[in-house]
């Protein structure tokens, strides 16, 4: 499997207005996506350079409410093909977004892991 860069790294947070706040005003980031799902879920992204960082208050993403990284694939199908027959099967996914695909998996200890491809 080959992994090209790190896609985003995603923090669980409980109070979505409160951390948007924090990032926004005490750390001077720049909110480039804010998505909103069912009942009051956010995904909500910064910008820092050619990396993103997420908050999200629509957790679990994978192994439970802790930060999870995901790692850009260029065939996501492949990974999870790979990953399947090594015996570690998703733990949720594929999803589909209008920008992206992606899957979870969870490593030996139950760190999340999420594979990732962006559409073109």
């Amino acid at each position: 499997m080959k992994i090209t860069e790190l896609a985003f790294v995603a923090y669980p947070v409980t109070d979505v207005d409160r951390a948007r706040r924090f990032y926004r005003d005490v750390l001077g980031l720049k909110e480039t996506m804010a998505e909103h799902f069912e009942g009051n879920q956010w995904w909500v992204e910064y910008e820092i350079g050619p990396a993103t960082l997420a908050l999200s208050n629509a957790w679990p993403m994978s192994g439970g409410g802790a930060p999870v990284a995901a790692l850009e694939v260029p065939d996501l199908d492949a990974a999870l093909a790979e990953l399947k027959a090594a015996g570690h099967p998703p733990v949720y996914g594929p999803v589909e977004t209008p920008v992206c695909r992606f899957f979870g998996v969870a490593d030996p200890d139950n760190n999340g892991i999420t594979l990732h491809q962006r559409k073109t």
